[in-house]
């Protein structure tokens, strides 16, 4: 097998804030893996949160396809990546889920399936997204919110841990009253301490949130677990929950738990994840980095397996690359096309050219 990267800048379009840092765009690094005339394609992204840059991302990919390049075929290969044999100098979980995704395209595609039919599931996964509204104004919050809405988004989630707690209410009142059908995710990103949430829990949940992720600062899992028993909503522990070891010491102690294949390690520990929760009163909910529809692919081949799905990563962008996953319409739906069914956009306008 050969391999091949390529870094490119995903701009957004407009800047993110969240409680800890503001976004304008990232480098994604593409990995392809070619075997008898097939290209199977995966996408890792640059996060200053996880102290990965485009860089160490290029560097830890072209060692593993110097491993790859020692197995006969990617099914091989697959397997070993399944099983922890592709051996070699440990690589960041975001790294792990490019190469994994990018030997499900290949297989796929050799095979005739889509990645959800190599995953065992029949009917082809669609599943309503949030779309994220980041920290600003209510005025603006309240606006983009109607234009969601009226697009078909009927699940919305607001940023929030501003320094003035009251800045989050507002925010979150003038999304209500802009879309009072519509259900609300709130994330502080850890920005509260326990008494701040404490006292603010009861009037989101009287403004009708359904579920917030990450109140606390990660680090502190019995904290969150606590604060989960009294809450009068759900809480989802998102920085606290990146791997399966961590997933276990919260099952059934907060409501659910978001999982990220750029931070547990691709859809094959994901599904560890939800294979490690059935039975325990905590939910699955699947989340993402901002990245291009080939980096949210392969979450999107899971979507139907979660109680939230927040896979807008690639609806945040100036210009997605690549295209197959819908979205714009509120709902992500994983292709029919065999592997993970994603196309660049470049490649189809010069085939139609």
């Amino acid at each position: 097998m050969k391999t091949g990267l390529r870094t490119v800048r995903l701009a957004l379009t407009e800047p993110l804030r969240i409680s800890r840092s503001t976004m304008a765009a990232r480098d994604a690094v593409w990995l392809s893996v070619e075997h008898d005339g097939v290209t199977g394609h995966g996408e890792a992204v640059s996060s200053v949160y996880y102290r990965l840059d485009a860089g160490g991302l290029v560097r830890h990919l072209t060692a593993a396809g110097s491993r790859l390049a020692r197995f006969p075929d990617p099914e091989t290969a697959l397997e070993a990546l399944r099983t922890g044999e592709l051996t070699g100098e440990p690589a960041p979980p975001a790294v792990t889920a490019a190469v994994e995704a990018a030997l499900l395209d290949l297989v796929g595609k050799r095979a005739g399936l889509p990645v959800h039919r190599l995953l065992g599931a029949a009917d082809t996964p669609v599943a309503a997204t949030a779309r994220t509204l980041g920290i600003t104004s209510p005025a603006r919050a309240a606006e983009s919110a109607r234009s969601l809405v009226a697009k078909g988004f009927g699940v919305l989630k607001v940023k929030a841990g501003t320094p003035d707690p009251e800045d989050d209410v507002a925010r979150v009142r003038a999304v209500r009253d802009a879309a009072p059908r519509a259900r609300l995710l709130l994330d502080p990103n850890g920005a509260w301490t326990a008494a701040r949430a404490r006292a603010l829990l009861p009037r989101f949940a009287e403004l009708g949130v359904e579920a917030v992720e990450q109140p606390l600062a990660p680090g502190d899992p019995e904290a969150l677990a606590e604060l989960a028993a009294r809450s009068p909503l759900p809480v989802v522990a998102d920085e606290d929950a990146v791997d399966l070891e961590d997933v276990r010491r919260l099952a059934g102690r907060v409501h659910g738990v978001n999982v990220k294949l750029a931070k547990c390690g691709g859809v094959h520990a994901a599904l560890r994840i939800a294979e490690s929760i059935e039975g325990s009163g905590t939910r699955l909910m699947l989340g993402c980095l901002t990245a291009s529809s080939l980096g949210l692919a392969p979450a999107v081949h899971l979507a139907d397996r979660a109680r939230w799905a927040d896979l807008d990563g690639h609806l945040l962008l100036a210009h997605d690359p690549w295209s197959g996953i819908g979205g714009e319409d509120g709902r992500v739906r994983a292709s029919g096309l065999p592997g993970l069914g994603v196309e660049r956009r470049e490649a189809r306008r010069a085939d139609l050219a």
